[in-house]
Formats: structure tokens, C-alpha cells, sequence
């Protein structure tokens, strides 16, 4: 996505707290626009997908 406007990136979602993850988020009141899919992305294995979930639990809220 391209911000077409004043914007602040996500920490909450971002690689920061998911390592791995190809994403990025973006908190806007402004349009943001959508430049490409990603359509090569290897899903995550049923181990790593359990990790990533007990990362999410243990996450300091």
C-alpha cells in the first residue's frame, strides 16, 4: 500500500513483533493505495504457525 496521506506505521503488526512477516499496516485517516498483491508468499509450516501463535500469547500487552 501507498499512504496518500499523513500516516503512522503499525508496530503492532509490522515485522517488529512477527519476524517473517511480509506485511506492513498502516493507521491513516487519509486513502491509502493498494500498488500490488502479494502472490508468492510460502505459507507457514504447521510448526512455525504454533510458534508464531505462542508468540502472540506471550506478546507484554
Amino acid at each position: 500500500m501507498k499512504p496518500l496521506g499523513s500516516f503512522d506505521n503499525d508496530p503492532n503488526v509490522t515485522d517488529k513483533k512477527f519476524p517473517g512477516n511480509p506485511t506492513r499496516s498502516y493507521r491513516s485517516d487519509e486513502l491509502l493505495q493498494i500498488i500490488r498483491e502479494i502472490t508468492d508468499w510460502t505459507r507457514l509450516t504447521p510448526e512455525a504457525l504454533a510458534k508464531w501463535r505462542e508468540r502472540l500469547r506471550n506478546y507484554p500487552q
